[in-house]
């Protein structure tokens, strides 16, 4: 990591910016995959499971006998793991439903609100170099919470044409049962259009690399929505000498590991502290399975030494952070004065994988700097609110002639028709 002391404007900017994505280059890949998948369906989805999976597949869809085998093969010790993230999401998601609103606005308008599951959803779950079994569990857990209808999982087999154990396992856990073995940009044109194997659906959700995330951009002109845009996993500490050096440069390498792209950065008001952190992190890479990828990470990766709290304030808000990590000794109210993060973690004892996985809060979030518009998944992305109204003869006696006056000074006459013609009934006069 880069150590930057009190940097200038135009230097944060230039350390701070992500990784460059080749949109031009990608798209030339992605979209002829998106035709491909359009046109003809199941058969170009083998064709490129045989291209970039490695293996030749009979069929597209996990068989329920898949299922049952993979029960065998997740160990007790993760089950019990995943029961109780499993708890914890579900309490914690579960208890952001919102009752229909029902307003009388005046006397005889009533207005409503409601929430509507959204019928059928795609859970896109990598495979790649980690199985993401626990995102299953993050955006699985809501759909069903919500009521959607039909959930249909699609992650990428091995060579051997198989979906990891654990992946089958937690989606049988919470009641996904049509799980089809199609990974990157074809996952997501097959959920847009439909195949004979992939139902069609109306939102996709998940994470993915540059190509599924480009494809989800990309496919949303067909009338298919997405939950979010995303890119390369990233962190920020936000660390004081309360804080405990070994833990923030856990945190950090912790991002680090997920990809080459991922970045990370560590703001502190001191600078021996810094390099405090900065010594633990050279230590714990040294034990890391992954280190080449963290290394890799970590070197396009920076710490910065802010000293003025207002300007490090800005610089969290201005970066918005996916997951910004909290260790300061005024921590309550650093926390009021930040508005650009996807989720937050507060204190010396809360590790950002205890989000990841099992806290209760969802993974799915923001990165890029979309945060500052865009939020992490929850119970509502998986849902549409509706709005209703009745008005009564009563009410529309007290609202009609307020539409009356404003259609017409928008020369909207029909509009205004449309009221008067009721009044005029109400009055019992004829047309």
């Amino acid at each position: 990591m880069q150590l930057l002391v009190n940097p200038s404007s135009e230097k944060l900017k230039k350390n701070l910016a992500r990784p460059v994505q080749k949109t031009k280059e990608i798209n030339k890949i992605v979209k002829p995959i998106l035709k491909k998948v359009q046109k003809n369906g199941d058969k170009a989805l083998k064709k490129f499971a045989q291209e970039y999976d490695h293996v030749q597949l009979e069929s597209l869809v996990v068989s329920a006998q898949e299922i049952k085998v993979s029960r065998d093969l997740v160990s007790k010790e993760l089950k019990e793991a995943i029961a109780v993230a499993k708890s914890n999401i579900e309490r914690f998601h579960a208890a952001q439903f919102t009752p229909e609103l029902i307003e009388e606005v005046m006397p005889g308008v009533v207005c409503r609100r409601k929430s509507i599951p959204i019928q059928r959803v795609g859970l896109y779950i990598p495979g790649g170099t980690a199985p993401l079994f626990s995102t299953v569990l993050m955006l699985g857990i809501p759909a069903k919470l919500a009521g959607c209808k039909e959930i249909i999982l699609c992650t990428p087999p091995n060579r051997e044409g198989k979906i990891h154990p654990a992946i089958l396992y937690t989606a049988n856990l919470i009641g996904i049962t049509k799980i089809v073995k199609v990974g990157g940009a074809q996952a997501i044109a097959a959920l847009t259009f439909g195949t004979d194997s992939v139902p069609q659906v109306d939102k996709i959700f998940g994470p993915g690399n540059q190509y599924v995330t480009a494809a989800k951009q990309l496919v949303t002109k067909y009338g298919v929505a997405i939950d979010m845009p995303a890119g390369p996993s990233e962190v920020l500490v936000y660390a004081d000498e309360t804080a405990i050096p070994a833990f923030v440069a856990s945190d950090l390498l912790s991002q680090a590991e997920h990809g080459v792209d991922s970045q990370v950065v560590l703001v502190t008001p001191s600078e021996k502290f810094a390099k405090k952190v900065l010594k633990e992190i050279n230590e714990q890479l040294e034990k890391l399975p992954r280190k080449d990828i963290a290394a890799k990470a970590l070197a396009n990766s920076t710490a910065v030494v802010m000293e003025d709290q207002e300007k490090a304030l800005a610089l969290i808000n201005n970066y918005a952070p996916e997951h910004l990590i909290i260790a300061v000794e005024n921590e309550d109210e650093i926390v009021e004065a930040i508005y650009n993060a996807g989720s937050v973690f507060i204190g010396n004892y809360t590790p950002e994988s205890a989000g990841d996985y099992a806290s209760g809060t969802n993974h799915t979030l923001p990165t890029y700097g979309y945060a500052r518009n865009y939020s992490g998944v929850s119970l509502d992305s998986f849902v549409k609110k509706i709005t209703l109204q009745k008005i009564t003869a009563e009410g529309l006696k007290n609202l009609g002639p307020t539409v009356e006056v404003m259609a017409a000074n928008e020369l909207l006459e029909a509009h205004k028709n449309a009221v008067t013609i009721r009044l005029n009934y109400l009055k019992g006069k004829k047309k």
